[in-house]
């Protein structure tokens, strides 16, 4: 590892987030540090861009080897911007969260930590989310300390295959303590949503989305399977979304 690495780092949980805040912390043992952060919860806003109105980025703390920024934008502006206008060069690693929820399964086509994370492997950056399975905005993340450390400065030393990030999981602390980690694959699971039809104080009709995530996988190798048994899971992605599989089928197609 570099002896002062230069990290970016970006979340979708607002600026004043725990998680954020512990992220920062770690990342100082490591390297230089600027926090572009969103100035708002930015939860399932996936890889959505800021087009049709300024974007406006504020500085909220300075110190030698220490930087954060808010963004009235997306976490995908807050990535893009950190490293195309705000750092004098590429970052050698960005990393995002920790956000307060996981992002397991097929909640990472939702996230908006882990659209920055794509967005920076996209142009060649290793990244790394990471995420706690729990959604307590006072929730502990003293649970994660060695491993994010470890994690990070893994990915500083060997590099990630081009093309690939990581999507990381935590388990919520418990009394049990964390029982190791597993790479593993994105389980199949779903969102079954229910649009609850409501009347404001003005007598407007208004809708509430609510849900419950329903597994879809009885195998034992997914990173949901992974979380509910104590472990951290970890699972390579890419932004690359071809069915390989079923190219040959399409083929063969006559219109």
């Amino acid at each position: 590892m570099k002896e002062k690495a230069k990290i970016l780092i970006a979340n979708d949980d607002g600026f004043q987030a725990k998680g954020l805040q512990k992220l920062t912390d770690l990342m100082r043992q490591i390297g230089d540090v600027m926090v572009v952060s969103t100035e708002q919860p930015m939860s399932a806003k996936s890889h959505s861009m800021t087009i049709r109105e300024p974007l406006r980025v504020n500085l909220l703390e300075r110190d030698t080897d220490y930087v954060k920024y808010v963004c009235n934008g997306s976490p995908v502006d807050c990535v893009k911007i950190g490293y195309q206008y705000f750092m004098k060069e590429k970052p050698d690693i960005v990393v995002s969260g920790i956000n307060h929820g996981s992002n397991a399964s097929t909640n990472v086509v939702y996230s908006g930590t882990m659209a920055a994370v794509i967005e920076a492997c996209m142009d060649g950056i290793p990244a790394v989310g990471f995420s706690l399975d729990c959604y307590d905005p006072d929730a502990c993340f003293d649970h994660l300390d060695n491993y994010i450390i470890g994690f990070t400065k893994k990915v500083l030393d060997e590099g990630l295959p081009d093309g690939v990030c990581l999507n990381v999981n935590f388990p919520a602390f418990s009394e049990e303590g964390i029982k190791g980690i597993k790479t593993c694959r994105q389980a199949k699971a779903r969102w079954s949503e229910k649009y609850e039809r409501r009347v404001d104080p003005f007598g407007r009709d208004y809708f509430w989305l609510t849900g419950e995530f329903i597994e879809q996988d009885s195998e034992e190798n997914t990173d949901v399977k992974a979380l509910n048994n104590n472990y951290v899971s970890v699972v390579p992605i890419q932004y690359d979304w071809t069915a390989y599989n079923v190219l040959d089928k399409f083929k063969t197609w006559e219109i």
